[in-house]
């Protein structure tokens, strides 16, 4: 099982952008406890600022990955271009946000990608990566009847 975890802008941040809101844990130490947790799965991780960058890797993991995981932070909003990605690639992909973008403010309501997506988990801090990779999991289990 491989599975790539695909993080958008502002997220590198994480552990010291408003830890009120995204806890104080850095990405890379919650991505070593995830991948303790899950040690039959390979978790790649990527995080990027730039658009084209993580529509690129959407592209390179879409069609050899058994799942993507996409948190596309403000992109959410705003990026056809991701949503496209998405919707161009084989691989299920599951919408993952630390915060419950529709408790915030009303222009994050909206999500361009979650249409495209396997599914989509909301608010649940960190934890969100982790239900996502059991719901690649189970896609899996349920695709090869195993």
């Amino acid at each position: 099982m491989k599975v790539q975890i695909i993080n958008g802008p502002n997220l590198n941040l994480l552990g010291r952008r408003e830890p009120e809101k995204y806890g104080n844990l850095t990405f890379e130490e919650y991505l070593s406890m995830l991948s303790s947790r899950f040690p039959e799965v390979t978790i790649d991780y990527f995080q990027s600022n730039v658009e084209g960058e993580i529509i690129n890797k959407i592209h390179e993991a879409g069609f050899s990955y058994d799942g993507i995981v996409l948190n596309p932070g403000g992109y959410t909003h705003t990026s056809v271009a991701i949503a496209d990605a998405i919707s161009s690639v084989r691989t299920p992909v599951i919408e993952v946000h630390i915060t419950n973008i529709a408790a915030r403010e009303e222009f994050r309501h909206t999500s361009l990608v979650g249409r495209y997506c396997a599914g989509s988990i909301l608010g649940l801090g960190l934890d969100g990566y982790r239900l996502a990779v059991e719901a690649i999991l189970e896609f899996k289990r349920k695709s090869t009847g195993i």
